[in-house]
């Protein structure tokens, strides 16, 4: 179908008729000796029928795209049709004014019709061509918008191939420290080894469960973080400290899921692992206008020394918040002494542009 009979482009198309046909009757009037009844009654429904003849252009535009190599070549077949459109017309304008004729019982129309017929003739090519023009700019138009579709539709592929691969990373990372974890606790304490391979079964289950999700509740988020502290309780025992702060207007906000665990693990590898007498680990949620915050707390060895790579879980989730929000995600470290604090500010809900 052409596309300008359809999504509302067709009252567009037949307004910008309304001054061809207003040039046409005032030609006709002036040029023609006609009064100005006798040219609104022949040009305006003639302008008309012309502009649905006109339309088949776009099929010609279309089986001879613009190339400066071919112009020559593409103007000609353009007059050309233009000749036949117009001569074309012209027959139907021959039927009309002989019915104008009777109508206005007056044969003198069909006689200034036939002298004025040259000169409908050439205003017929000329319109036909310069419908053409805009018919090869409404091709460009649709070619540009199909390309931009095109190019978002790569975009968002690319984005969400990219989020896959950064949420790849964060499991192996965190089963290999597990399974650091359970093969030290298997020479010293077999039971908590066990109990420590089961908790770490129900974490996986879950990652599984919710992991492929686009998006979790922030309460199913905090109890994948839970699992994961669990586990890493029959590793530390006391020495780990859990303290939650969790407004509860927050907790049905949707987040990407596993962006707390990466957070707590860096917290508890780099932070209460090298303390002798261990810390507590703080958890805070709450809405800040139009979206959520969270931090992720925890002490650390003022004097101990920075371990290489401490830094992947932190810019991997960087990275996937930039790909899933852009800029409407922040992540922010504040670094004490004694203390290090990661917050991260998100959208709300589902309706967020990168």
């Amino acid at each position: 179908m052409h596309p300008i009979l359809f999504r509302g482009r067709l009252p567009i198309y037949l307004a910008a008729w309304v001054p061809v046909a207003g040039l046409l009757v005032v030609l006709s009037a002036l040029a023609g000796g006609r009064g100005w009844p006798e040219a609104l009654a022949l040009c305006v429904p003639l302008t008309l029928a012309y502009a649905f003849l006109c339309l088949w252009s776009w099929w010609l535009c279309r089986a001879m795209p613009l190339e400066w190599a071919r112009l020559l070549r593409i103007a000609t077949a353009h007059t050309l049709a233009g000749a036949a459109t117009s001569a074309a017309w012209l027959g139907a304008g021959r039927v009309w004014t002989a019915g104008l004729a009777r109508a206005l019982r007056d044969p003198g129309v069909v006689l200034r019709y036939q002298r004025d017929l040259p000169l409908f003739f050439a205003f017929g090519v000329l319109l036909f061509v310069l419908v053409s023009c805009v018919q090869y700019l409404l091709i460009s138009f649709e070619a540009s918008r199909a390309a931009e579709r095109r190019a978002l539709e790569l975009e968002v592929h690319a984005r969400e191939a990219r989020l896959r691969a950064l949420t790849a990373q964060i499991n192996p990372h965190f089963l290999y420290n597990s399974l650091n974890s359970v093969s030290a606790l298997t020479a010293t304490d077999p039971a908590a080894a066990r109990r420590m391979c089961l908790l770490l079964a129900d974490f996986l289950r879950s990652t599984l469960r919710l992991g492929g999700r686009e998006e979790i509740p922030l309460r199913d988020e905090l109890a994948l973080a839970d699992a994961f502290l669990a586990v890493e309780q029959v590793r530390f025992g006391a020495r780990l400290a859990l303290e939650q702060d969790l407004e509860g207007a927050a907790l049905d906000c949707p987040v990407p899921p596993l962006i707390l665990q990466p957070l707590v693990e860096n917290a508890i590898v780099h932070g209460i692992a090298g303390l002798v007498e261990g810390g507590t680990l703080r958890i805070a949620a709450r809405r800040l206008g139009a979206g959520i915050e969270l931090a992720v707390t925890n002490p650390r060895d003022p004097e101990g020394r920075r371990v290489p790579g401490q830094g992947v879980g932190l810019s991997t989730l960087r990275a996937r918040l930039a790909a899933r929000f852009g800029t409407q995600a922040q992540v922010e470290v504040r670094e004490a002494p004694e203390r290090f604090e990661v917050r991260l500010r998100l959208p709300a809900g589902s309706d967020h542009g990168a």
